[in-house]
């Protein structure tokens, strides 16, 4: 069976949220709850010449992957509104593949 999952590459994730307000204007949810949610790790110094400073955007329980939007042919909400581009949507056996074939290393992919 496929099954539809979202990819998202840590690598270029801004920060800037714009995931979190599409999801939440879409599926209607208050200032409070989150369907994605964007949250930061770091900044922390790793050695003399590296350091940890990532955004992470992680789907919520209440993600639906936008499966009104996704019905009607359309992306996620949080994927069309990515201001970088980091968050995909298509077949999870997909969005594998294109993982290994980019060899991205800080990356998720989520079934929901």
């Amino acid at each position: 069976m496929h099954q539809n999952a979202l990819l998202v590459n840590y690598d270029y994730c801004t920060g800037c949220k714009s995931c979190e307000i599409a999801c939440r204007n879409e599926l209607g949810l208050s200032a409070d709850q989150w369907g994605i949610k964007v949250t930061e790790v770091g900044p922390f110094q790793i050695d003399n010449e590296k350091w940890e400073w990532d955004y992470v955007a992680v789907p919520t329980q209440l993600c639906t992957l936008c499966k009104n939007r996704v019905a009607e042919g359309a992306k996620p909400a949080c994927a069309l509104h990515c201001l970088a581009s980091v968050i995909e949507y298509g077949p999870a056996e997909d969005l594998v593949k294109r993982v290994k074939d980019r060899g991205l290393k800080k990356s998720a992919i989520y079934l929901i």
